[in-house]
């Protein structure tokens, strides 16, 4: 029997949906059409022969009428043909009491005499006589005396018989009808994953993410389940796009930044090959600047690392203190950029705040901020820090942020013209974010009222600590 399951299991597996869905949808249709069919054959059997059951009752009400105190014997009816009227005999409760007349033309068994002796209830029974069939009432008469009157049954046969064929054909054609309703159901209802599956099969071919599933028209939240699913791909399929670019975008960056250092590299270390042929000074100026090139290099590649990382793994989370972790930040940049004032303001309701995160990333992200305002504020201009329940903010007293630049400041490798000229790769503030974003918060720049560049880190409102 597990084998005849294991194989019906495998069998399912083989079989595409569409026909799965089209037998079964068959299969139910088919089940309903055949239990009308059988409801409605037992119904009208059961009508029939209920007619047939109240015209021998009403014959029997006659007979017991018409014959009170009659002998036991055939009382009416020609009982050859069991035509109307109905054929009708009393049969005593003790078999010696019948009369020395021939053999009764209906059956009489222990029931019949159990009946007459008020032992057991009036009945009803199927008969045959004189090789047809008949249908048969006994009941009580009188005292100790059995009344029985049978009526034939070949209408009724007949029109069971009837009724049976046609019932069958009628299975029979909604059965065919359940296997094509059944196909179109399965063929319609399974277009959207058709072309969900072609779809997704034509971008494991090439391989682009830019192909979507053509949606059914409609209005818009009256979906039902397999567009909603389509759209749903629709969605991811653009996610992957974004991410697909992304990613391609940020190979493509980063092969453009590492080629001018790597070349740098590749330069000087030529050269000190050849430091058999330099002077002194040479020599201390190549090696300074491999130095120098090796450690951008390697700051390069370890921010391209970081990027790669999306979220925070969970072991590592912990409930950063973050007025602690703001003037620790800040005691830092201070020591780094000793032309620049750092200027940190705080209230009293931050004393407890805390925010689950990494440290060192969130370290590196405040670390990232006053960098870049200490990079773009002249000598002896001030950087404000401000620490709130709601956020942090970074302002400084540089340019700004020219308009045509707002949308692209958080963006790998993006350097305004402004900045070409300054120290960096591009990646600080697009790595901000994106600690920013994995720790549930929101990093936005804009330009401050005054001059200067305003840089919004806003935490997420259950933060724990949070007021």
């Amino acid at each position: 029997m597990s084998g005849v399951r294991r194989l019906g299991a495998r069998w399912r597996r083989r079989r595409p949906v569409r026909t799965r869905l089209a037998l079964a949808a068959s299969a139910a249709v088919a089940v309903v059409a055949v239990g009308v069919c059988a409801a409605a054959f037992v119904v009208l059997r059961y009508a029939m022969y209920r007619q047939l059951d109240l015209n021998l009752t009403q014959s029997a009400t006659q007979v017991t009428q018409q014959h009170r105190g009659a002998a036991p014997d055939v009382l009416a009816g020609e009982c050859r043909f069991l035509a109307a009227p109905a054929c009708a005999q009393i049969v005593p409760a003790d078999p010696a009491d019948d009369p020395s007349a021939p053999p009764y033309p209906l059956p009489v068994s222990a029931p019949v005499r159990e009946v007459a002796a008020g032992a057991r209830a009036p009945y009803f029974t199927n008969i045959t006589v004189a090789g047809g069939p008949a249908r048969m009432l006994t009941t009580t008469f009188g005292r100790d005396k059995a009344l029985q009157v049978a009526l034939s049954a070949d209408k009724v046969e007949q029109g069971v018989r009837q009724a049976a064929w046609l019932l069958s054909l009628v299975g029979a054609a909604g059965v065919v009808l359940a296997g094509a309703l059944g196909y179109g159901v399965s063929r319609t209802g399974l277009a959207p994953v058709a072309r969900l599956t072609a779809t997704a099969e034509r971008i494991a071919a090439t391989r682009d993410p830019r192909h979507r599933i053509e949606l059914p028209p409609g209005p818009p939240g009256r979906e039902d389940e397999v567009t909603r699913l389509a759209t749903t791909f629709n969605t991811m399929l653009g996610e992957l796009e974004k991410s697909v670019t992304a990613q391609r975008r940020l190979v493509a960056d980063a092969s453009h930044e590492l080629r001018t250092p790597l070349t740098s590299l590749r330069t000087n270390a030529e050269l000190l090959a050849r430091a058999d042929r330099l002077t002194d000074s040479q020599r201390e100026r190549a090696s300074a600047a491999l130095a120098r090139q090796l450690r951008e290099v390697t700051g390069l590649v370890n921010d391209l690392i970081e990027l790669a990382r999306d979220e925070e793994p969970d072991p590592l989370l912990e409930a950063v203190a973050l007025r602690q972790l703001t003037e620790h930040v800040v005691e830092t940049a201070r020591a780094h950029w000793p032309a620049t004032r750092f200027t940190l303001w705080t209230d009293d309701a931050v004393a407890e705040l805390t925010l689950p995160g990494v440290p060192a990333r969130l370290s590196r992200l405040l670390t990232n901020l006053l960098d870049n305002a200490a990079k773009f504020s002249p000598p002896g201009a001030a950087v404000e820090v401000a620490l709130t329940t709601v956020g942090l903010t970074v302002r400084d007293h540089g340019p700004g942020i020219a308009p045509q630049d707002v949308p692209y400041v958080f963006d790998r490798f993006y350097r305004a013209e402004s900045a070409r000229a300054l120290p960096g790769s591009g990646l600080g503030l697009a790595m901000a974010r994106q600690i920013a974003r994995a720790h549930r918060c929101e990093l936005t720049a804009e330009n401050a009222p005054g001059g200067g560049a305003l840089f919004r880190l806003t935490f997420p409102a259950a933060a724990p600590g949070h007021p």
